[in-house]
C-alpha cells in the first residue's frame, strides 16, 4: 500500500530545478505547495516546521546543498570553500533530529569527494550534488516500505495500534516510519484500527495523523494525549508504535515529547512498545540517550493554537519539543533491514554495519 502523501517534490533539472514542499503548519484546513530556489529559503522551512519529521528534515537540507552550491556558483564563489558556512546555516535549524546531520554528512563526504570537478565544471558539480540528494529522497521511500514489512510482521490480526506525533508521508520522503508499519498492517488486513494521540502542543497527531491515514483510507480515531491510559486500562490498546528522531547506541530513543509517558503506561499495562528507527536515525557515536540535545521551542506553541490564546499573559513556560525513553522500556526497534532486540548496544550495531 502506497500513500498519496508527499512533502517534497522535486522539480526540473539539476540546475534550474526547484523544490515543491507542502505546508504542513496549514494542514489540515489548507494543502498548499510553496515553491523554494534558495538553500536560505530551505534552512527556514525547517526551522519554522513548514517540513517536520527526522527523515524529511534530512531530505530538505540535502536538497539545500544543491541549491547552496549553485548559489555560489552563480555569484563567482567556489562552492567547497563556501560549503562550511552552508553546511552550519543549515545545521543550525533543529538540533535533535540526527537525520539532519547525517545527510549534511553524506553531502560533505560528495563535496570533499569532488573537489576537483567544483574546480573545473560547476554545473557537473551540482549535478553529482542533486544525484546524491535525490539518492537520499528514493533511499527513504525503499527503506520505509522495508521497515513497514518488518514491523508488519510483528503485528497481531485485528490489531488496535496506537501512535504518537506524525511518522508518515508527511514525515518522510513517503510512505513513513511508524505510520509505513501501520500502512503495511493495513494493506495485509491486520489492522482493526489506529489510535491517534493528538500530541499536545504542536498537534501534529490531530492535524496531520489523523489528515493523512484518513486520506489514504486506514481506519484512525483522534483522542487527546490523556486519554491514552484510559484505553488501555480497558483493553483496547494492542500495542503502540512510535517513530524516533535519534536512536542511540543503547537503544534509548528521543522521539516527540510525550513518548516517554507512553512507554511507562506500556510498561505498567503489558503492552508492546516498539519504535520504528531508519537507521538514518541511529547514532552509533552517542553512548546515551542522557546526551541527546532536546530542542526547546517557543512558549508561545504552548500557549496559542494558532492566534487563539490559551493561557494568561506573561505566564512561565516550558516545552521541550522531545523526550528521551529508555531503552528498558522499548520492546523492538524497527529499522529496514530487520528488528532489533535487546541488548540494543548489540543487536543495532549489527544491523548499522550490516
Amino acid at each position: 500500500m502506497k500513500t498519496s502523501v508527499t512533502p517534497v517534490r522535486w522539480h526540473g533539472d539539476a540546475l534550474t530545478g526547484h523544490i515543491a514542499m507542502l505546508d504542513q503548519t496549514l494542514l489540515p484546513m489548507e494543502e498548499l505547495y510553496h515553491t523554494y530556489t534558495t538553500s536560505a529559503q530551505m534552512a527556514d522551512s525547517i526551522r519554522h516546521m513548514i517540513i517536520r519529521g527526522a527523515p524529511a528534515i534530512g531530505i530538505a537540507a540535502a536538497y539545500g546543498v544543491v541549491f547552496g552550491a549553485r548559489e555560489s556558483l552563480a555569484a563567482g564563489g567556489h562552492p567547497v570553500e563556501d560549503f562550511p558556512a552552508l553546511r552550519a546555516m543549515l545545521a543550525s535549524t533543529r538540533p535533535t533530529a540526527v537525520n539532519l546531520f547525517w545527510a549534511l554528512d553524506r553531502m560533505e563526504g560528495v563535496v570533499r569527494a569532488n573537489a576537483g570537478l567544483a574546480s573545473s565544471d560547476g554545473a557537473a558539480f551540482v549535478r553529482r550534488l542533486f544525484e546524491e540528494a535525490h539518492a537520499i529522497y528514493t533511499e527513504d521511500i525503499a527503506n520505509n516500505l522495508a521497515m513497514g514489512a518488518h514491523g508488519a510482521a510483528l503485528v497481531p490480526q485485528g490489531a488496535r495500534i496506537l501512535t504518537h506525533c506524525n511518522t508518515g508521508g508527511l514525515a518522510t520522503g513517503g510512505y513513513g516510519t511508524a505510520a509505513g508499519v501501520i500502512r503495511c498492517a493495513h494493506a495485509e488486513g491486520k489492522l482493526a484500527m489506529v489510535w491517534a494521540d493528538e500530541t499536545r502542543p504542536y498537534l501534529q497527531g490531530a492535524r496531520l495523523t489523523t489528515w493523512e491515514l484518513a486520506k489514504d483510507g486506514v481506519p484512525v480515531t483522534l483522542i487527546t494525549d490523556s486519554m491514552a491510559a484510559h484505553f488501555m486500562q480497558r483493553g483496547e490498546v494492542d500495542l503502540v508504535i512510535v517513530g524516533t528522531d535519534r536512536t542511540v547506541a543503547n537503544g534509548d530513543v528521543a522521539n516527540k515529547i510525550g513518548t516517554y509517558g507512553l512507554a511507562v503506561l506500556c510498561k505498567h499495562h503489558g503492552i508492546p512498545f516498539y519504535v520504528a528507527a531508519p537507521l538514518s536515525t541511529v547514532d552509533l557515536e552517542m553512548a546515551s540517550g542522557d546526551l541527546i540535545p532536546i530542542e526547546e521551542r517557543s512558549a508561545r506553541e504552548v500557549t496559542h493554537i494558532k492566534d487563539v490564546q490559551l493561557a494568561p499573559d506573561g505566564i512561565a513556560v516550558r516545552h521541550p519539543a522531545f523526550d528521551v525513553t529508555p531503552a528498558a522500556l522499548v520492546t523492538a526497534i524497527i529499522t529496514e533491514k530487520g528488528v532489533a532486540r535487546p541488548p540494543y548496544t548489540t543487536s543495532l550495531r549489527a544491523l548499522k554495519e550490516a
